[in-house]
C-alpha cells in the first residue's frame, strides 16, 4: 500500500496529562490533519451532545468491570487505522456474502472488545439515532480508556464515517506482526505515514494489555536479547508446545497502569515481543525509548500527537461512507 500522504493543514489540539501529585500540565501541539478533514470535538454539539459522555461513562463502567478492556478498546482503534483507514471496517462481521477483518491472522482469536462497542452504540443510537459513527466512537473509545488507565488526553477529532467495505487481505498484510524486526516495523509504519518517533511512541500503548503465548514463545525460547530471569518466568505460561492461548502482560511492571515502564522494561530486555525489543536493540531507535523511558511526560506528549495523526488515516468524511446503526453491520 502507498505510504498515507499528509496535506498539512495545522491546528492546535490540547494534550492534557495528570501527574500522580494531582498538577495538571496543558500543553499544545500543532498536528497534521488528513486532506480529507476531519472537525473538532465539537463536531457532536447540536447533532448528538451527550455522545462524549455516553462513550466516556460506558468505556468507564466495562474498565471497571475489565481493566484489561481498555487494552482492547486501543487495539480496536489501532487495527481499523492500519487497514483502510479509520473507518470502522474492523467491526464487520462475516456475512455468506462478505469477509470481514475479524479473521485475519492479527484479529483472530486475539481482538476483543467488540460486545463492549455493541453496549455503547446501542446507547448512542438510543440518544441520538443514525449520527454517531462506530469510527468516532473507537477513536473516543481509545482515548478515553488511556485516560482511565491513567494515560494523557488528547482532542480527538470527529466526522468519520463508516465504511461499507472491510479487506481481509490488507488486515493481513498491514498490521505489523510481532515477529517483524526493526526494519519491517519502519516500513510497516511508513506505509501509513508515520514515522521513526511515532512508532517508538505508538509501539508504548504495550504498556496495557495481555499477549497470547503464540506470539512470544520463540521469543522466550530461541531469542537471546531477553533477560534470563524473565523468560524463565514466562516459560511456565508458555510451554514450547501447547498453551497458544495462554495470555501474559505485555508490561509486566504495571500492566493495567498506561505510564512509561513498557520502555523502561525494554531497556532491561524484558520487552514480551520480539518487535517490542526491536525498539532497543542497539539500532537507530534505542534513543527515543531511553528518552520515553527517562521522560514519561515526553512520552505521554509524543503518544498523544501520534494518535492523533494515525486516527487521521484516509478518513471518510462528508458524503462518503455512511453512518453504521449496528457497527456489525451494513444497515
Amino acid at each position: 500500500m502507498a505510504a498515507f500522504s499528509y496535506s498539512l493543514s495545522v491546528s492546535p489540539c490540547n494534550i492534557s496529562f495528570r501527574y500522580g501529585f494531582g498538577v495538571s500540565l496543558l500543553l499544545w501541539c500543532v498536528v497534521g490533519m488528513a486532506s480529507a478533514q476531519l472537525s473538532g470535538q465539537n463536531f457532536y454539539n447540536t447533532t448528538c451532545p451527550n455522545a462524549l459522555s455516553i462513550i466516556r461513562s460506558a468505556v468507564n463502567t466495562a474498565i471497571q468491570n475489565e481493566a484489561r478492556m481498555g487494552a482492547s478498546l486501543l487495539r480496536l482503534h489501532f487495527h481499523d487505522c492500519f487497514v483502510q483507514g479509520c473507518d470502522a471496517s474492523v467491526l464487520l462481521d462475516d456475512t455468506a456474502n462478505f469477509t470481514g477483518e475479524k479473521t485475519a491472522a492479527p484479529n483472530l482469536n486475539s481482538l476483543r472488545g467488540f460486545d463492549v462497542v455493541d453496549t455503547i452504540k446501542s446507547q448512542l443510537e438510543s440518544s441520538c439515532p443514525g449520527v454517531v459513527s462506530c469510527a468516532d466512537l473507537l477513536a473516543v473509545a481509545a482515548r478515553d480508556s488511556v485516560v482511565i488507565l491513567g494515560g494523557p488526553s488528547w482532542t480527538v477529532q470527529l466526522g468519520r464515517r463508516d465504511s461499507t467495505t472491510a479487506s481481509l487481505a490488507l488486515a493481513n498484510t498491514d498490521i505489523p506482526a510481532p515477529t517483524l524486526n526493526l526494519s519491517g516495523l519502519l516500513t510497516s509504519f511508513s506505509n501509513k505515514g508515520l514515522n521513526a518517533q511515532e512508532l517508538v511512541a505508538l509501539s508504548g500503548a504495550h504498556t496495557i494489555g495481555l499477549a497470547r503465548c503464540t506470539t512470544f514463545r520463540a521469543r522466550i525460547y530461541n531469542e537471546t536479547n531477553i533477560n534470563a530471569t524473565f523468560a524463565a518466568s514466562l516459560r511456565s505460561n508458555c510451554p514450547a508446545s501447547g498453551g497458544d492461548n495462554n495470555t501474559s502482560p505485555l508490561d509486566a511492571t504495571s500492566p493495567t497502569t498506561f505510564d512509561n515502564a513498557y520502555y523502561l522494561n525494554l531497556q532491561g530486555l524484558r520487552g514480551l515481543l520480539h518487535s517490542d525489543q526491536q525498539l532497543f536493540n542497539n539500532g537507530s531507535t534505542d534513543s527515543q525509548v531511553n528518552t520515553y523511558g527517562s521522560n514519561q511526560g515526553t512520552f505521554f506528549t509524543d503518544f498523544a500527537n501520534a494518535i492523533i495523526k494515525m486516527g487521521a488515516l484516509s478518513p471518510l468524511t462528508g458524503t462518503s461512507g455512511r453512518i453504521r446503526t449496528n457497527c456489525r453491520r451494513i444497515n
